[in-house]
């Protein structure tokens, strides 16, 4: 899962880019439902993967990159860029609804993902070194519900997280999912600003 952020490329999770070859990965632009098209669906292949030199995989520290889309997007009422933060803007209030979006699992231990794209509303959640000590850091923010319930999942990495309609973070890790003091972690954007220049 990705969340297009211009036309011509899509921001995923960070993967093993150096064992992923770019003529072998798919973006579809305006999915719903994965075992049935609707007539509204792109397809692309990928021209190019920019991966993010300073990840960590211990860590997930910069936990993104870059997909570079064969072609550009046809930009209609299904497929849209998502609009994009900056490190300029004032940070977010505590508490603020955020929504979360994927085809992951439904349940913890759940090896089905979900066959229609899903999503829930978490509330941004500051300072989470609270729950997770020196795991996260400022290149990180959290989301979720102190009383779990709420949560994205496995599955569902790379997926976006929209915080008043900006792309506030992209689906990383965390303690199992929907766990109560234990809220999801997501690569905070507007730190990567930078890679959409490329």
């Amino acid at each position: 899962m990705g969340s297009s952020g211009r036309p011509s490329s899509t921001y995923p999770k960070r993967m093993n880019a150096d064992s992923v070859r770019s003529n072998i990965i798919q973006v579809v632009l305006s999915a719903h439902n994965l075992a049935a098209e609707d007539g509204s669906e792109q397809v692309f292949s990928v021209s190019k993967i920019i991966a993010n030199p300073t990840y960590n995989p211990k860590t997930y520290n910069g936990d993104i990159m870059l997909l570079k889309l064969s072609q550009p997007a046809v930009l209609n009422a299904y497929v849209q860029p998502a609009p994009l933060p900056d490190n300029s803007m004032p940070p977010l209030d505590s508490g603020t609804t955020c929504t979360v979006s994927g085809w992951g699992v439904t349940r913890i231990y759940s090896f089905y993902l979900s066959s229609v794209l899903r999503s829930v509303d978490v509330n941004y959640i500051p300072n989470c070194y609270n729950f997770y000590n020196s795991m996260v850091n400022e290149n990180m923010i959290c989301a979720g519900s102190r009383f779990g319930g709420k949560d994205s999942c496995q599955g569902d990495s790379g997926g976006p997280l929209m915080c008043n309609g900006l792309l506030e973070g992209i689906v990383s890790w965390g303690i199992g999912c929907a766990n109560p003091y234990y809220p999801g972690v997501y690569t905070k954007f507007a730190v990567w600003a930078e890679i959409r220049k490329i």
